[in-house]
């Protein structure tokens, strides 16, 4: 079971970041475009679904408080 609830939050995430991804990229933003890369990135390195879904909210809020 618990490798079921990681591939559905793991594809979640990379679905937000291809958001990011997108939005970095159309407005050549580099905040948002290095967070998709790392939203795309980190599920591969994390195996605990708590600790995953924690680094994932921290990534998305990221670009909101984070300007250059």
């Amino acid at each position: 079971m618990e490798g079921t609830s990681h591939l559905i939050w793991s594809m979640l995430v990379g679905a937000i970041g291809l958001g990011f991804f997108t939005y970095g990229t159309r407005q050549r933003a580099i905040v948002p475009l290095c967070t998709a890369v790392a939203l795309f990135i980190f599920p591969y390195f994390i195996e605990n679904i708590y600790a995953l879904v924690f680094t994932g909210i921290t990534l998305v809020i990221l670009p909101y408080f984070v300007r250059l």
